[in-house]
């Protein structure tokens, strides 16, 4: 198993990985610096997105799992990240705003 990064080194990194490829990222709820669970909503700024959280894979592999099906209306994301909330007060959501639709991470998306 790959060790991790604290969550709140990779939120920032990834921000900065958004930004310079040009899109627009930014924390919408900031959790636990250590290692609280990060969710990402990647709007394609149409009115859809995607909401992916880290998961791991059978053998261990670190990777995004998409949540809601795939791709849904901004309101339902919304009510799905705020139950989350209200589960995990711990947990990062970081928006990212891209046409195109990338979430800028190295893993697998599933």
């Amino acid at each position: 198993m790959t060790p991790r990064l604290k969550a709140g080194i990779f939120v920032r990194a990834l921000i900065r990985r958004a930004e310079v490829a040009g899109a627009q990222a930014y924390v919408v709820r900031k959790g636990s610096e250590e290692a609280g669970a990060v969710f990402l909503k990647v709007s394609r700024l149409d009115g859809s997105c995607i909401v992916l959280n880290q998961a791991r894979a059978g053998d261990g592999e670190l990777v995004w799992a998409t949540q809601l099906g795939g791709p849904c209306d901004e309101e339902k994301a919304r009510a799905y990240l705020e139950r989350q909330r209200k589960f995990d007060p711990d947990l990062w959501i970081v928006e990212i705003e891209d046409r195109e639709g990338r979430a800028f991470v190295d893993e697998k998306i599933v």
